[in-house]
């Protein structure tokens, strides 16, 4: 089979499946209008308007300030950014938390999102840049995504090429990812073509990790291919934090959003995580712990990862060193929540701040290929950065 020929026509079915997709999330109250010079979607609850997204460019000034921050913005508003364990597995052999627990290997992990620039939430702990204020969207075609992202990473990772210290096979390897983490920054759910998007990672032979803030249920409920596996941040234990950590930014159902969610997990055929942010004296109680594991049990995920909040980037602004749990602190609050749970600790990583809780632990499965990457794909060129804007 050619390589990048495998399947066009698969890529053109994919696409009017993708599109009856968005029409079906157009029912559920995401009206966009594909006529229109700058289509629009208007975001409906019960009858009312919540906020009106315009599909245009990413803000300039925003986007200035991700470029200095070493982003490669892909398309208008997608990004790919070399994670740091990335970088410590090529140099050091080191690897990421994610090794340890499901066995992925951390040079060949790719770190990206569809939407780098929007979110629906402004979480206090985000340590990434503050996104848009409003919603506003071009959508990327899907395999046009892929392919740029991994040119991306490929521009990326060129530094490490004559390094010394880095084994070339080891490199080698590293320009082909195995596992694409759509979790860089904003809200991944937000893209209308995601389900298309992760089809074809997986048909690349790639597994996919989908973390989203668990706020448009019905979005996850439609997608026709579900990631490798689901994260959803479940931040908070019960509405007064979630309102006072989250902050949604444009209506206050979000919570409701969030519990419809949690009671969907169950009915997803895929690994699910439930993911818990820590903040020291903010959401690690003995009655939050509680709360916690009430969520977790009706969830029912395969994992819960507790990761401790980490003081660094732009949630500097709302929290303090304080808020920073220690390991100690995570691993008991693991001990406490994974009876709760029916559960046990499975592992944990000091360096990562996290803790595993589960009932075993098994690898993530990689798909088997049925596209490849073309041969002429080559590696992004360098992109001249914006200049900072006041």
């Amino acid at each position: 089979m050619p390589s990048g020929q495998s399947s066009t026509a698969e890529h053109n079915q994919a696409s009017h499946d993708g599109l009856r997709s968005s029409e079906a999330l157009i029912g559920q109250g995401m009206d966009r209008c594909l006529s229109e010079p700058h289509p629009t979607s208007q975001v409906r609850y019960r009858g009312t308007t919540l906020w009106t997204v315009t599909y245009v460019g990413m803000d300039l000034a925003l986007k200035a300030k991700l470029q200095k921050q070493r982003y490669h913005i892909v398309g208008e508003h997608g990004g790919v950014k070399t994670c740091h364990w990335t970088k410590e597995s090529l140099l050091r052999d080191r690897q990421c938390y994610k090794g340890k627990f499901y066995g992925i290997e951390s040079h060949n992990c790719m770190q990206m999102s569809p939407v780098v620039d929007q979110c629906n939430l402004a979480c206090t702990y985000c340590w990434r840049e503050p996104h848009m204020d409003t919603l506003e969207l071009t959508d990327q075609d899907p395999l046009d995504l892929l392919y740029e992202s991994v040119r991306a990473q490929r521009r990326l990772l060129s530094g490490f090429k004559g390094n010394p210290k880095v084994p070339r096979e080891k490199w080698l390897d590293a320009q082909n990812p195995k596992h694409v983490a759509i979790s860089l920054n904003g809200e991944p759910t937000l893209y209308t073509r995601l389900s298309e998007y992760m089809d074809l990672c997986h048909k690349h032979g790639m597994t996919t990790m989908l973390v989203t803030n668990g706020t448009l249920p019905k979005v996850l409920e439609k997608l026709d291919t579900l990631p490798t596996q689901l994260y959803v941040s479940v931040d908070a234990p019960n509405k007064e934090v979630f309102d006072a950590v989250c902050k949604p930014k444009w209506n206050t159902n979000a919570w409701d959003k969030f519990e419809e969610t949690i009671d969907l997990l169950p009915s997803l055929d895929t690994r699910i995580v439930c993911r818990h942010t820590l903040m020291k004296g903010i959401n690690m109680s003995d009655k939050h712990i509680e709360q916690f594991a009430a969520l977790d049990n009706r969830a029912d995920p395969d994992f819960i990862e507790n990761k401790g909040y980490v003081f660094v980037g732009h949630s500097r602004e709302n929290l303090t060193m304080e808020n920073m749990p220690s390991h100690e602190d995570i691993l008991d609050f693991s001990n406490k929540i994974a009876p709760l749970t029916n559960r046990e600790v499975l592992s944990d990583s000091r360096p990562s701040r996290v803790a595993l809780v589960g009932r075993e632990i098994v690898p993530i499965p990689v798909p088997k290929a049925t596209m490849f990457f073309p041969e002429d794909l080559g590696m992004a060129p360098s992109v001249k950065h914006l200049p900072m804007m006041s």
